[in-house]
């Protein structure tokens, strides 16, 4: 990923080849007016899942009864965060894994990115990875945290059926962002921007994911 300046990108590039979750809608992008001699403008329609690349779930897509992308408070997505790695051999992320380094700074951060690839797989849907336990995020959402992020699809396994670590998430009322590419990003303190679009009805949204490093 490019950055601008400091900014920092950790969005998976969106493209017709772009890995979706098994079975869910390609991305596709079509002309619908093309620059000619007729038109002297270009204007393109999307085909997309809304839990296309990098993505901000609402609580809307695991629970039919709560709020959908647009009703989010955007306030979790922007502000100060960090960023763990989280690689190991263990089907999910526990506690005693990441703890350590989150107490080595003054209080629990508001927004936590975990690293759990040690190469994101930016061309290939990933045959396994590594969810994050419904333990840490209580524990995080306890201590004030409002943000989990994960360069993973989804912070529960994939044949998850019951979704304990979104359910966690809504028992908190934390915001989730998936798909981050975190290769190239340092472990530590940064600044997070990563704003879903207010699509009302939406249970999610593809968002743009940079990340500003702060101070120590």
């Amino acid at each position: 990923m490019s950055d601008a300046g400091d900014l920092i990108d950790i969005t998976q590039p969106v493209h017709p080849a772009i890995p979706v979750w098994p079975g869910d809608t390609p991305f596709e992008i079509e002309e619908t007016w093309t620059i000619d001699e007729h038109c002297p403008v270009r204007v393109s329609k999307l085909t997309l899942s809304t839990h296309t690349g990098t993505h901000a779930d609402a609580h809307s897509h695991y629970d039919s009864s709560a709020d959908d992308v647009a009703g989010r408070s955007l306030l979790p997505y922007l502000g100060p965060c960090l960023v763990i790695p989280a690689s190991g051999e263990g089907a999910a992320v526990e506690v005693e894994e990441v703890w350590a380094a989150i107490e080595a700074y003054d209080s629990v951060p508001e927004r936590v990115l975990l690293r759990t690839f040690r190469r994101f797989p930016l061309e290939s849907w990933p045959e396994s990875f590594r969810a994050i336990s419904s333990s840490l995020i209580d524990k995080l959402g306890a201590a004030g945290c409002r943000l989990i992020g994960t360069d993973a699809p989804s912070i529960d396994p994939q044949d998850s059926k019951t979704l304990d670590a979104h359910h966690a998430v809504h028992g908190h009322d934390m915001a989730i962002l998936e798909g981050l590419v975190l290769d190239h990003v340092a472990p530590g303190r940064y600044e997070l921007i990563a704003l879903p679009l207010r699509i009302q009805g939406a249970d999610a949204s593809p968002v743009r994911a940079v990340l500003r490093p702060l101070s120590a």
